[in-house]
């Protein structure tokens, strides 16, 4: 499973307007899960904003209902999106117009990469299960 962008909202903070947005994309595209960026410090700590993130991840699953909002680290997700993108030409301001973008494919892409894997470990018939 490949992660591919949809659309790139702009954070409400004080309306939590984006919460609705994302609802409607939920219903609109049938998703089954919401993976919320959790900025881990470089130490695997939480911050300032990972408290953000978590209060965030709340609201979402207080609206979305019965469809799960999981958490999954970011931490390099910017700095491996800005690699990828200037490898392959992006550069300047048309790199910063798309950076977020290109990380939250990351951070979904590794999310997902790593459910496949845990799910391979736990097959019956496989090492670990």
């Amino acid at each position: 499973m490949l992660a591919t962008p949809l659309v790139t909202l702009s954070r409400d903070a004080d309306a939590d307007s984006d919460i609705e947005q994302v609802a409607r994309l939920v219903a609109e595209h049938e998703v089954v899960e919401v993976i919320v960026g959790l900025p881990r410090t470089l130490r695997n700590r939480h911050g300032a904003a990972a408290e953000i993130a978590v209060g965030y991840a709340d609201r979402l699953r207080d609206r979305l209902g019965a469809v799960p909002v999981r958490l999954a680290d970011e931490r390099l997700s910017t700095v491996s999106a800005t690699k990828m993108l200037s490898d392959r030409g992006v550069k300047g301001r048309k790199q910063r117009a798309v950076v977020d973008q290109a990380a939250a494919v990351e951070i979904l892409q590794g999310w997902l990469d790593a459910r496949a894997s845990r799910r391979r470990t736990n097959e019956p018939g496989t090492e670990g299960s």
